[in-house]
């Protein structure tokens, strides 16, 4: 340990890391980003997204375009608004407004997250007992409650299972979670890729397509008809532009994912939110729309109750329970430990151990209840609306607050016992976006944006009301101690965890590298071409199809079982380099 650190850094040693900027390096490069974002956001609401669209009323053409337009604007909010604030600050946004806007405004937005992140939660175990309710021959729960005891029994199973590894293993999941995403892309796309024949087959009587253009007539026809579930005429492009969007406001004006951008190099890392918007959002939502349309059919039922499950198990065979499950219970665990983490920021004398569990027993119980996952779109809307004011004050304090010669750390330095500002500018900005969704002035999927704005233009003028624009000299000066501690302390911090990134260019490594992508993920994509593209009948078409079904289940349960094996390989390299 250096002299300086010696010296200055006691104070800081003693802090959780989670409250201290992120040091240099710990940062990472774009290929983490571009995992990180593939694996979180191809999940198992795509299943319910997707055939939600269908429902609405969406037509091909305002789908193929308006999700395009929609997910870029997504992908360059994460760019230009989230990640800056994060590279600037180096701080997750629980640590920012904690630091920023003191306990009680914490607290009030910390239990926010716990009712928005224990009901994504929830849907997401829904979905993946809907898979294990085809197993055990169970039938589809149309009605916002559960009307079988068994459905309630597996949904609150699997909430357990979900609770007991977000308290104990949740880099384990994490690792997991990071294997799965190429995967997930394969099996979403290679789904629909199989029940494509049959779709065309119903409209037309032939089973192959001979161009784009007779795709998009099939989905147009078929799938995207432009009328709703009610035989009126749906949603249009401005609404599926929106949504798309809106989808993650919570991530990216509001901030939320400040925690994963803070460890980026370069702000320019928020472009790698791509792979999750363009393929989980883009190629997933149309993949699984056709999915549930083909699967409809088939069932002779509405695409408005069809469960993940059964459109996963026509879709891909005995494969088809395991991806819904497997993304099920990924995003459900994830967001579920966030949720416990929420919670114990507003009880912070209590373990985040003991409150998960608490939290988990709400999630149990709402887990039995097939409304929560069926509106995951408008949860997913105005869970953006509550949290966007937050991130457009956080937003005025890191951009405008410098250009108009106000202290961005103000209410640290004034040493006032609540920010006041911030409280009020919530309130003020909730009512407002809530009260132009009551007034039906616009549609609730934009909300946010005029909700954002308020939030800026109200926080900027009180806090400058509050004192912002002064000097606060002996605060100042506490501030720069504070930060050459720090500065101090990583550096030190970086002199010992110092190690070399070695890669493992074994050959056992390599064969088994080479089994994971060829069985794992090559194969299954081949069959599924195959099924879409060397179907000249309806025998045929049976015969492929039940051939993808057949391998693609070994080829998944190889790839697991290798990639996981490759994973703990490079991470024995990563820790001798260390040791």
């Amino acid at each position: 340990m250096t002299n300086l650190a010696k010296k200055n850094d006691q104070s800081i040693v003693a802090m959780d890391d989670e409250q201290l900027p992120i040091p240099q390096h710990r940062l990472h490069g774009s290929s983490h980003f571009l995992g990180l974002y593939a694996a979180e956001h191809v999940a198992a609401s795509e299943f319910v997204i997707g055939a939600a669209f269908v429902a609405l009323g969406a037509s091909i053409n305002d789908i193929l375009i308006g999700l395009l337009i929609g997910n870029a604007l997504a992908i360059l909010s994460f760019w230009l608004i989230t990640a800056p604030i994060a590279v600037k600050t180096r701080l997750s946004l629980y640590t920012y407004l904690d630091r920023n806007m003191g306990d009680k405004f914490s607290r009030f937005y910390n239990s926010a997250n716990v009712l928005i992140f224990v009901a994504i939660s929830a849907a997401m175990i829904t979905v993946s007992a809907t898979a294990v309710r085809v197993l055990f021959d169970i039938p589809p729960q149309v009605y916002p409650y559960p009307t079988n005891v068994a459905f309630a029994v597996i949904a609150a199973s699997a909430s357990v299972i979900a609770v007991a590894v977000a308290y104990y293993g949740f880099n384990v999941l994490s690792e997991f979670a990071s294997i799965c995403a190429p995967w997930l892309m394969v099996m979403f796309t290679a789904g629909g890729m199989v029940l494509i024949p049959s779709l065309n087959e119903a409209l037309t009587g032939y089973t192959t397509l001979s161009s784009f253009s007779d795709f998009v007539n099939l989905a147009g026809t078929t799938v995207f008809t432009g009328i709703n579930t009610a035989g009126e005429p749906g949603i249009g492009l401005w609404e599926v532009i929106g949504f798309a969007w809106a989808a993650n406001t919570f991530a990216h004006f509001g901030l939320v994912d400040m925690a994963l951008l803070r460890y980026a190099k370069k702000s320019i890392y928020g472009l790698c939110t791509a792979t999750g918007m363009l393929f989980g959002h883009y190629i997933a939502w149309i993949s699984a729309a056709l999915m549930g349309a083909a699967t409809a059919a088939i069932m002779k039922i509405s695409i408005a109750v069809v469960s993940p499950g059964d459109v996963a198990y026509y879709a891909l065979g005995a494969t088809g329970f395991i991806i819904v499950i497997v993304a099920g219970w990924t995003t459900a665990n994830s967001n579920l430990y966030r949720a416990g983490l929420a919670a114990q920021a507003v009880f912070p004398r209590t373990a985040r151990q003991k409150v998960t569990l608490v939290v988990g027993a709400v999630v149990v119980v709402a887990s039995c209840f097939p409304y929560v996952y069926r509106n995951i779109l408008p949860l997913l809307t105005y869970a953006g609306l509550i949290l966007v004011p937050i991130g457009g004050i956080v937003f005025a304090e890191q951009h405008l607050f410098p250009r108009m010669g106000m202290k961005t750390n103000w209410y640290r330095l004034s040493g006032v016992k609540d920010n006041v500002p911030a409280l009020a500018t919530w309130a003020i900005s909730l009512v407002f976006g809530f009260g132009l969704n009551f007034l039906n002035i616009i549609s609730f999927f934009y909300l946010f944006l005029p909700t954002w704005v308020v939030s800026i233009v109200v926080y900027t003028v009180l806090s400058k009301w509050a004192g912002a624009e002064k000097s606060y000299p002996e605060a100042e000066k506490r501030e720069q101690e504070f930060d050459s501690k720090v500065a101090a302390y990583h550096a030190d911090l970086a002199a010992k965890e110092k190690h070399v990134q070695l890669k493992d260019r074994t050959v056992l490594t390599k064969v088994i590298r080479a089994i994971w992508i060829i069985v794992g993920l090559l194969i299954p994509a081949v069959l599924a071409w195959r099924v879409l593209f060397n179907s000249p009948d309806l025998y045929a078409y049976f015969v492929n199809r039940e051939l993808f079904y057949d391998l693609t289940i070994w080829c998944t349960l190889i790839y697991f079982v290798f990639a996981w094996w490759d994973l703990q390989r490079s991470k024995s390299v990563r820790l001798s380099s260390d040791a």
